[in-house]
């Protein structure tokens, strides 16, 4: 990436749900779309609507996700906090 996700108000698309989410970020790096392309057992989960980078994955038939921003934002967006209940969910 040329300058990076940083800050507040990035807007992340889940694919899943089709909701929109506000996201803070601080990164400078993306997940590659031609490699996420070559492998059948990964995902894409989110998008950024700013630039189309992907900004989740997920792991077919295993128990593993990721996501490219900070979920944990706070005081700032909640609206990835259903991420932590997805991870929770996962462990039983």
């Amino acid at each position: 990436m040329h300058s990076g996700h940083r800050g507040i108000n990035h807007p992340v698309k889940n694919l899943i749900t089709g909701k929109c989410e506000v996201t803070s970020q601080n990164h400078g790096f993306a997940v590659s779309p031609q490699d996420v392309e070559k492998a059948s057992n990964v995902e894409v989960t989110h998008i950024n609507l700013n630039d189309d980078t992907i900004e989740g994955i997920r792991i077919k038939g295993k128990k593993a996700f990721s996501v490219q921003y900070h979920p944990e934002a706070s005081p700032g967006p909640h609206d990835s906090r259903y991420l932590f209940d997805d991870f929770v969910k996962m462990l039983g």
